[in-house]
């Protein structure tokens, strides 16, 4: 939630504390900037006993804006934790490559790019960036925080004529990492640096500002994944300890 300004948090603790007939808090399993998409997030909320989950998801169907929606509701364990328990997240960022842009129904959510997009060369420097690795190079500096990140799966797909996917997964992000990682990567692809030049960043321990970051509508979190019930606890304090550099 951010004072004066409209989010998926807020309209959605609006609902839920309406509902609850008292404030609630949303916990999610991750920040994303604005104008990103998410048909994925996870979100977990105290309510009061007598709310039924099953009746819930018409009911907050009716109230919700067009613009958010929730598409199930389960019970779980205190132990889970929407953010620390989570063991990785997956994005995906859409590119239109065609001359004449992004098609009018998906244009939401996928970037125009007729610049050329050389698939070989983007893979190749893909990976060269899968690993733990510090990050700082393509991330905003949030003070106290790690940009220690490992990153798990980065690849570009062309599942059709004209369009290229990005599919990128990691344990977490940091902010704007994904935007940064796509927008990086679109340069080699376009042929402005060699394949080789995102991997030569991790040495950087600040944001590299000759990365220019992708537009914010071309990603969305796809989804998060969580270990079995019984080793809930255990994820969310590991997940708590500051990772460092070895």
């Amino acid at each position: 939630m951010q004072p004066g300004r409209r989010t998926v948090c807020g309209v959605l603790t609006e609902a839920l504390s309406t509902l609850a007939r008292r404030p609630v808090s949303l916990t999610v399993a991750g920040r994303t900037d604005a104008g990103v998409h998410a048909t994925g997030q996870v979100a977990h909320v105290d309510l009061p006993p007598e709310l039924e989950p099953a009746p819930l998801l018409p009911r907050l169907a009716r109230m919700l804006p067009r613009d958010v929606r929730v598409r199930a509701i389960t019970p779980v364990s205190s132990d889970f934790d929407a953010r620390f328990s989570a063991l990785r997240r997956h994005y995906r960022y859409r590119v239109a490559v065609t001359p004449y842009g992004a098609e009018p129904l998906r244009a939401r959510e996928t970037l125009s790019w007729p610049h050329g997009a050389d698939l070989d060369a983007m893979n190749s420097a893909c990976a060269a960036l899968l690993g733990e690795h510090d990050f700082a190079a393509f991330c905003r500096r949030r003070e106290g925080a790690t940009t220690i990140r490992a990153l798990q799966r980065l690849r570009w797909l062309a599942p059709e004529p004209g369009l290229l996917v990005a599919e990128v997964s990691a344990d977490a992000f940091c902010h704007s990492m994904v935007r940064s990682l796509v927008g990086a990567l679109l340069a080699v692809g376009r042929g402005q640096r060699p394949p080789g030049w995102p991997a030569q960043l991790l040495s950087r321990t600040c944001r590299a500002s000759e990365i220019t970051v992708a537009p914010a509508h071309g990603l969305t979190l796809i989804q998060v994944d969580y270990p079995e019930p019984a080793a809930l606890a255990a994820r969310a304090n590991q997940t708590r300890r500051l990772r460092t550099s070895s």
